[in-house]
C-alpha cells in the first residue's frame, strides 16, 4: 500500500473527498484551561496518522473528541464528511485501543475478541468464525481457548487489537497502546501494527509520546505543544525539516544554536542541525570547500555502542552535540581535547529569530 496523498485543506465546513477525518478550527478547553487552541488538519481514508506530543500538549483530547468521548468548545469535527455534533460513541464507526487493553479477565481470548459482534446480535457460530479469522490475523491462531491473565503483555496487546477489528471500523484510534510493553516487544509490534493496517486498509489514529513510534509507523505525523500543532508531514520531512525549535528538540536529538553563537558560524538566525551531520575532523585533515567548520573542545563523551556522542564546547560560544558511528572501532575522544567540527550548509534548519 503506497502512502495515501494528503487531503488539502478546505475552508471551515468543507470536506475534501477521501477525508476520513476533518478538524476545522476545533479548540476545547476545561475551566481556564485551554487543551485545544483553533486546531484544524485532515486525516486522509487509509492512512496511518500519527499524533506525537507531550503529556498535556492537546493529542489525547483530539482523541477522545474523534471517538465521541468528549465534544468540541468551538469547531467542527466530521467523519467521512459527517458532523459529528451529539452523535454519541456507539453510532460512530469507530473503535479504540487503550494502553491497558480493557480485556474482560472472566472471558476467554476468543470471547474477548467476539464481544462487539455479540453485542450486535451476531449469531454464536458466526461471531466465533470471525473472531478466530482475527486471532489468526494477530498471529494468534491457537490461543482462543485461554484466559487474558494466562497471556504475556504482547499477546494481551494482539488481543485488543483483534477486538477492535473484528467490528470491521472505518477508524481505529490507537491510545499509547504500545507504552506497558518492554522495548525489544515494542519495536516488534510497532512493525506487526504497520503490517497489519497495510492488510485491512483502514485509516489508524495513532497517539503517542514516543517519536520513534511515530517515525517508525506513521504515513504522516502531528507534532503537538501546548494545544497547538506544531507540525504536520512524513516523518522524513518532520525529521529532516523541523519547522520550530520544539520539533526539531522533541523529535530525535537536535543541536539549536541561536544568538551571537549562530552568528558567529555564518548564520542569519537560529538554526537547528542534527548530531549525526556533523563529522569531527581528524587532525591535519583539509576540509572541503563547501562545509562549515567550527573548533571547540570535547566536554563529555558517551559511548552508546553502536555509536559514539560527544559533547562539544565551541570556541566562538555555544555547544554542538555529534553522534559518530563506531563502525571499525569505538571513537574515542578525551575531556579538553581540542576538535574541529564540520557540516554541510543543506543539513542547518533555519528558524528566524526566537522570542
Amino acid at each position: 500500500m503506497t502512502n495515501p496523498v494528503p487531503p488539502a485543506a478546505g475552508p471551515v465546513g468543507h470536506v475534501v473527498p477521501g477525508t476520513a477525518i476533518s478538524f476545522q478550527s476545533v479548540s476545547r478547553s476545561f475551566g481556564a484551561v485551554a487543551a485545544l487552541r483553533s486546531v484544524s488538519f485532515d486525516i486522509a481514508d487509509g492512512e496511518f496518522f500519527a499524533m506525537l506530543g507531550p503529556s498535556g500538549s492537546g493529542k489525547t483530547t483530539c482523541l477522545r473528541l474523534i471517538a465521541g468521548f468528549d465534544q468540541p468548545s468551538s469547531g467542527i469535527v466530521t467523519l467521512h464528511g459527517r458532523d459529528t455534533s451529539g452523535i454519541p460513541p456507539y453510532e460512530r464507526d469507530v473503535n479504540t485501543v487503550f494502553q491497558d487493553y480493557a480485556l474482560f479477565p472472566h472471558m476467554t481470548v476468543a470471547d474477548n475478541v467476539a464481544y462487539g459482534l455479540m453485542v450486535r446480535g451476531v449469531p454464536k457460530v458466526e461471531r466465533l468464525r470471525q473472531a478466530a479469522e482475527m486471532l489468526e490475523m494477530v498471529n494468534l491462531p491457537a490461543l482462543g481457548g485461554r484466559r487474558p491473565g494466562q497471556l504475556s503483555g504482547g499477546q494481551r496487546q494482539r488481543v485488543a487489537l483483534a477486538r477492535a477489528l473484528v467490528n470491521r471500523p472505518r477508524v481505529l484510534l490507537l491510545d499509547e497502546p504500545l507504552g506497558a510493553l518492554d522495548l525489544k516487544l515494542r519495536e516488534r509490534m510497532q512493525v506487526e501494527l504497520k503490517a497489519i493496517q497495510q492488510q485491512v486498509g483502514i485509516t489508524f489514529v495513532y497517539v503517542t509520546h514516543d517519536q520513534g513510534e511515530a517515525l517508525t509507523m506513521a504515513d504522516r505525523v502531528a507534532v503537538f505543544a501546548d494545544g497547538r500543532i506544531e507540525q504536520i508531514g512524513s516523518p522524513a520531512e518532520v525529521y529532516e525539516h523541523p519547522a520550530s525549535p520544539f520539533v526539531a528538540g522533541f523529535v530525535g536529538v537536535s543541536n539549536v544554536i541561536d544568538g551571537a553563537a549562530a552568528t558567529a558560524l555564518g548564520a542569519p538566525e537560529a538554526f537547528s542541525i542534527r548530531p549525526e551531520k556533523i563529522r569531527v575532523l581528524p587532525n591535519g585533515a583539509a576540509p572541503e570547500a563547501d562545509l562549515i567548520v567550527a573548533s571547540g573542545h570535547v566536554r563529555e563523551m558517551l559511548y552508546l555502542g553502536a555509536s559514539t556522542r560527544t559533547l562539544v564546547m565551541l570556541a566562538s560560544g555555544g555547544e554542538l552535540v555529534v553522534i559518530e558511528q563506531n563502525i571499525d572501532q569505538p571513537v574515542r575522544h578525551q575531556p579538553g581535547e581540542a576538535v574541529r567540527l564540520a557540516w554541510r550548509p543543506v543539513h542547518m534548519q533555519m528558524f528566524g529569530a526566537r522570542p
